[in-house]
C-alpha cells in the first residue's frame, strides 16, 4: 500500500481515534466485501496541522468583512438590542425592551448574540461574530464525528464541504437562528456516534439534550433528526434490545426537559406579566409551535402568514416557497445554495451501503452512513414537499449531512479499490475493485457536470470557471478509472484534481457570498441567478418581477414590486385578494421598492435607516415614554429602534397580522401617555390573521393630525390634536 492509499484508511479499535472499549464479535460478512485495512494506530503527523488550517481558513471566510452586512436581519437584531437592555426581553426574545411582543421563534439564538452585545456593546460585529464562531465550531465538530469511524481524511473532507457550502457561508455570517441550530444538530450527531460505540447512556442522553436545545433555537425543525438518531442507536448500539429501548426513552426525556422548561414557564406565566407571543393568534407558544412554525409549514395552513400553499398565486408552495416536489433542492431558487455536492452525496450513500453489505448489526460503517444519510433524506424530503413558507436558506440544515457523506463515501470507495489481502483473507475480486473505482469516478463526473449546470444559471459570472470545472472534473474522473494502469505517484494528483473540480463551484459562490453585504429577512448566497428570488439578500424581485412559483407582477399593479403599480387586484389602497392589506396605510411594499404611499419607511422583509431629522424627533423626550413610537410590522419598527436604541412597538408582529395590541389596548396606552408617535406604513397581511393593526392605523389617522418628516408620515399621539 503506498502513502496516498494509507492516508485514506480508517482508525483501528484501540487507537486514539476510537473508544477504548472493545467491540463485540462481528457477525459473518460476505466474502466479497473488502477486509478492514491495517492503518497506523495514530493519526498521521499532518492531521493536526491540516485540521488547524481548515479551521483557520473557515474562520477567515466567515469573519472577513463581517461588519459589511450591518444589522443583517434587523428583525432579530432589534430583539438582540432589546435583550441587551432588558433581562425580561432577553428571556422571552422580545422585539422591544418594553416587551410588547416576542419574535416568532424560540429565543436561544438571540441569547448568544445578546450576551455578546452586553459584553462588547451594540454593533454589527458583536451581533454577527457569535454566528461565525458557531460556523467554525460546526466544522470542527463535524470533523471529529466523521474522523472517529472513518479516519482523518474523511473528517477533513466532510469539514471542508460544510465550510464552503454557499448557504453555510451565508448563514454563518448572518443572524438568523440557523447557525446555532446547525451547530447543535452536528453536536447531537457527534454524541450519537459516541453513544453507539459503547452503548453509552450518558452520550445518548446528551444527544437528546442537544436536540432539545435545538428546539429552543428553531422549534420543530430540530426534531426532524430524532427518528434518524434514535433508529441508528436502536440498530447499532452494542447492547441488549430492551436496554437500548430504556436508553432511548431516557434520551427522549432529555429532549422534553431541555426543550420544555422554557415552554412551561411561558405557558404558566400570566399573559399580563409577559410579552405577547409573536406569530400566534391567541398568545400561545404551543399554538406557535404546532401551527405557524409547526404543522402549518408542512400543510401551508399558517394563519397570519404571508404566503402558504397556493396563496397569492404561488402555485403549490406560496410566493415565498417556490414549487414543491422531489427536485426542489435542485431548482433555480435552491440549487446554488446547497445542491453542488448533493448528487454525489446520494451516490456515495448508496455505494457505501453496498460496501457495508450484510455486515454485523453493530457495524459502524453502515451505522454512520445511516446516521448521515437518514439526516439528509428525512430533512431533504420534508423541505422538498412542505407546502408552507419555505426559504432557500433553510437548506443549511442539509450541509453537514452532505459533507459527511462525501467524506465518508469517497474514503470508503478509495479504500475499496486499493485494499490488498489482509489477515489471511483474499483480496477483494477485481470486479469489486473496478466497481468501486467506477462509482467514485462517476460521482466526480456527475459533480463536475452539475457544477457546470449551476454555474450556467449565472452565465455572465466568470464564464471561464464553468468550462474549467467541467473539463478538469471529467478529465480527473476518466484518469481515475485508468489509475491502475498509471504510476502510483499519479494518485495524489488525481485526488487533488478531483477535489479541485468538485469544490471549485461552491468555493467561488462562497467567496462571492462573503464579499457581499446581506440584509433583510430572506438572504441568498451567490451571484445573481435569473428568475430566483432576492439574490444575495439584496432585496427586490429579479427577472422582471417573477416570484417563486411563477407568479408575475404586471406593470402598473404592484407598488414596491418591479414594474411599480397602484394597488393589489381587487381593491385600492392595498386591499385585495385573500384579505391582503397594508395595515399601516397605503399599499404594501417589499424590499427594494422605496416608501409606500402610506408614508412608511421600511417594509415587510427589510428595515431602513431613518433620517437624522426623524431620528432626532423620536429621541426627543424619549425617557418620558414607554415606547418612543409604534408602527405596523416588526421590520418597520426595527429600523427606528436600532437607530434610536429606544423601544418601538411593532404593531401586529412580523406581518402586522397578530392581535398585539388590540385597538382597545392601544387606545389605553395612548390615554396613559405611554406611546409618543405613530409612524405610518409597514406591515402586510395575506393569509387571515387579525385586523387589529389596520384598525389601529385607521383610528390614528381619524383622530390625530399627520405631519411629514423626510417623507415619512408621523402622528404625535401626545399632542391631543384631533384630526
Amino acid at each position: 500500500m503506498d502513502r496516498s492509499e494509507s492516508l485514506l484508511t480508517a482508525p483501528t479499535a484501540g487507537s486514539p481515534a476510537t473508544d477504548p472499549a472493545p467491540a463485540p464479535a462481528p457477525e459473518p460478512v460476505r466474502t466479497t466485501a473488502p477486509p478492514p485495512a491495517e492503518p497506523p494506530r495514530r493519526d498521521p503527523r499532518w492531521t493536526r496541522p491540516a485540521l488547524l488550517g481548515l479551521l483557520l481558513a473557515t474562520a477567515l471566510l466567515y469573519l472577513w468583512g463581517l461588519g459589511a452586512s450591518g444589522w443583517g436581519n434587523a428583525f432579530y437584531s432589534a430583539a438582540v438590542q432589546a435583550g441587551s437592555e432588558s433581562w425580561k426581553a432577553f428571556f422571552y426574545g422580545s422585539s422591544d425592551a418594553a416587551n410588547s411582543i416576542t419574535v416568532d421563534k424560540t429565543p436561544a439564538s438571540l441569547w448568544l448574540m445578546a450576551l455578546s452585545v452586553r459584553v462588547f456593546g451594540l454593533s454589527s460585529w458583536s451581533i454577527l461574530v457569535p454566528q461565525a464562531l458557531l460556523g467554525v465550531a460546526s466544522v470542527g465538530v463535524l470533523y471529529a464525528a466523521v474522523r472517529r469511524w472513518y479516519g482523518p481524511v474523511a473528517g477533513l473532507l466532510a469539514g471542508a464541504v460544510l465550510a464552503v457550502t454557499p448557504v453555510a457561508t451565508l448563514m454563518f455570517r448572518f443572524n438568523n437562528p440557523d447557525a446555532l441550530l446547525v451547530f447543535l444538530l452536528v453536536a447531537a450527531a457527534y454524541a450519537t456516534v459516541r453513544a453507539v460505540e459503547t452503548a453509552s447512556t450518558r452520550w445518548i442522553t446528551l444527544t437528546g439534550a442537544l436536540v432539545g436545545l435545538g428546539f429552543l433555537t428553531k422549534m420543530l425543525q430540530a426534531f426532524l433528526v430524532i427518528p434518524v438518531f434514535a433508529g441508528v442507536y436502536l440498530l447499532a448500539a452494542p447492547t441488549g434490545f430492551w436496554r437500548r429501548i430504556r436508553q432511548l426513552l431516557l434520551s427522549g426525556l432529555a429532549v422534553v426537559v431541555a426543550a420544555g422548561w422554557w415552554v412551561a414557564i411561558v405557558e404558566l406565566v400570566p399573559a399580563s406579566a409577559r410579552p405577547y407571543i409573536g406569530g400566534s393568534q391567541h398568545n400561545s407558544i404551543l399554538e406557535l409551535t404546532l401551527g405557524y412554525n409547526g404543522l402549518g409549514r408542512i400543510t401551508g395552513d399558517e394563519e397570519g402568514s404571508v404566503g402558504g400553499a397556493g396563496r397569492m398565486g404561488g402555485g403549490g408552495g406560496g410566493p415565498f416557497s417556490g414549487q414543491t416536489g422531489l427536485l426542489r433542492m435542485f431548482d433555480t431558487e435552491v440549487g446554488g445554495q446547497i445542491s453542488w455536492l448533493l448528487p454525489a452525496a446520494l451516490i456515495l450513500l448508496v455505494a457505501g451501503l453496498w460496501l457495508a453489505g450484510r455486515a454485523a448489526r453493530t457495524d459502524r460503517t453502515r451505522a454512520g452512513l445511516l446516521l448521515w444519510g437518514g439526516w439528509l433524506l428525512v430533512t431533504g424530503l420534508i423541505f422538498s414537499f412542505m407546502s408552507g413558507i419555505f426559504h432557500a436558506y433553510y437548506t443549511v440544515a442539509l450541509a453537514p449531512a452532505v459533507g459527511a457523506l462525501v467524506g465518508i463515501g469517497s474514503t470508503l470507495l478509495w479504500r475499496a479499490r486499493t485494499t490488498p489481502a489482509v489477515g489471511g483473507q483474499p483480496a477483494p475480486g477485481r470486479w469489486y475493485r473496478f466497481a468501486a473505482t467506477v462509482i467514485l469516478a462517476g460521482a466526480l463526473a456527475v459533480t463536475a457536470w452539475w457544477s457546470w449546470h449551476l454555474l450556467g444559471r449565472s452565465a455572465d459570472w466568470y464564464p471561464w470557471l464553468r468550462t474549467a470545472v467541467l473539463v478538469v472534473g471529467l478529465a480527473a474522473a476518466a484518469l481515475l478509472v485508468l489509475a491502475h494502469r498509471l504510476p502510483r505517484r499519479v494518485a495524489p494528483v488525481l485526488l487533488a484534481l478531483g477535489a479541485a473540480a468538485a469544490l471549485a463551484g461552491p468555493v467561488a459562490y462562497s467567496l462571492q457570498t462573503a464579499a457581499t453585504a446581506h440584509t433583510g429577512a430572506i438572504p441568498s448566497a451567490g451571484p445573481f441567478v435569473q428568475g430566483a428570488f432576492g439574490p444575495g439578500g439584496r432585496g427586490g424581485f429579479p427577472g422582471g418581477g417573477r416570484m417563486p412559483g411563477g407568479m408575475e407582477f404586471p406593470s402598473g399593479q404592484f407598488p414596491g414590486f418591479p414594474g411599480g403599480g397602484t394597488g393589489f387586484p381587487g381593491g385600492p389602497n392595498g386591499a385585495g385578494q385573500n384579505g391582503a392589506t397594508a395595515p399601516g396605510g397605503g399599499s404594501p411594499q417589499f424590499p427594494g421598492g422605496g416608501r409606500s404611499p402610506g408614508g412608511g419607511m421600511g417594509g415587510l422583509l427589510d428595515a431602513r435607516e431613518p433620517s437624522a431629522e426623524l431620528k432626532a424627533l423620536l429621541e426627543a423626550d424619549a425617557d418620558d415614554y414607554t415606547w418612543v413610537a409604534a408602527t405596523v410590522g416588526s421590520n418597520n419598527a426595527s429600523g427606528y429602534q436600532l437607530a434610536t436604541r429606544e423601544p418601538v412597538m411593532p404593531i401586529g408582529g412580523f406581518n402586522g397580522s397578530d392581535p398585539s395590541p388590540t385597538l382597545a389596548q392601544f387606545q389605553r396606552y395612548v390615554t396613559e401617555g405611554r406611546i409618543h408617535y405613530f409612524i405610518g406604513g409597514g406591515g402586510f397581511r395575506a393569509n387571515g390573521g387579525s385586523n387589529a393593526s389596520a384598525e389601529i392605523a385607521g383610528w390614528v389617522a381619524e383622530n390625530f393630525t399627520a405631519q411629514t418628516v423626510d417623507g415619512v408620515t408621523v402622528y404625535d399621539l401626545s399632542s391631543g390634536k384631533q384630526g
